[in-house]
């Protein structure tokens, strides 16, 4: 699943693409996808002659502002956007397609059919689910320490479980949540309510850090994610614990274990972590 930084890297690829072109036409080949309005005649009649001024993210999804509405769309487990040309073959995993003036399409493609897409009147799209649901991002400003620690301290559960809560803190998935709590120390098993304020302030650190980094690289592919542009992520080579099981690891050189935490493959260093 794409998560913050794989989000941030289709963001821009997006805006290089896409930005002042007006769509004339919307055809959609798998009406699961849209979530709000029901109603995919009504979704398609307004989104007709809206132009794309932006595309921006918040945690997972992306927001692209047209004229007067916003589109919010999640990408889920293999979710795509792509540019193409009129000319070009559809995949058969092509769900939703935009078509501009100019002969080229923005096409959704989605293997899984797991994507989502929400269209609101501009003003509406954070009072509404699924966005009202989120908490904050972690380059966002009310990302404070107090705010987080608020949230870890009162919680019965492991820390692994509230870091991948998005009411918590939207964007964090179970990549980043294991490169973060090797980075800090502390073990996903540990619960909310025994950790230090000292703690819970170096997983705020190092979260936004190995995002920042993410972000750098291009985000992270272990599987399928690729950009808007078709290019592959780099952090894979950064990663410390995620994937690493039976590996040494770079910091004490004991074995990474695979464990399952919070329903999720979990990767630890039980030396350098605790």
């Amino acid at each position: 699943m794409p998560e913050l930084p794989e989000v941030e890297t289709i963001k821009s690829t997006l805006n290089e693409l896409v930005i002042g072109r007006k769509i004339k036409d919307v055809e959609i080949r798998w009406a699961n996808i849209i979530k709000y309005p029901e109603d995919t005649v009504q979704f398609k009649h307004l989104l007709l002659g809206q132009a794309i001024h932006n595309v921006n993210r918040k945690g997972k999804f992306l927001l692209f502002e047209l004229d007067d509405y916003i589109l919010v769309s999640h990408l889920r487990m293999e979710g795509k956007y792509g540019l193409f040309d009129a000319s070009e073959p559809l995949s058969k995993h092509t769900h939703v397609i935009f078509f501009f003036g100019d002969g080229k399409q923005l096409r959704y493609n989605d293997v899984r059919k797991f994507g989502t897409m929400h269209l609101f009147t501009k003003g509406q799209e954070l009072l509404e689910k699924p966005l009202n649901q989120l908490g904050p991002d972690p380059f966002e400003a009310t990302f404070t320490l107090d705010y987080f620690y608020e949230k870890v301290h009162k919680s019965e559960r492991n820390i692994k479980s509230i870091l991948l809560d998005q009411s918590v803190i939207a964007g964090l998935g179970n990549i980043y949540v294991d490169e973060t709590l090797f980075k800090a120390g502390v073990l996903p098993t540990r619960k909310g309510s025994e950790l230090t304020k000292k703690e819970v302030e170096d997983i705020q650190l190092y979260a936004k850090e190995t995002l920042e980094q993410a972000v750098a690289q291009g985000g992270t592919t272990i599987r399928s994610y690729v950009n808007s542009q078709g290019e592959i992520g780099m952090f894979q080579q950064e990663l410390f614990v995620y994937g690493q099981e039976n590996k040494e690891c770079k910091h004490c050189g004991s074995p990474i274990v695979k464990t399952r935490v919070a329903g999720r493959g979990t990767h630890i260093c039980v030396n350098c972590q605790s």
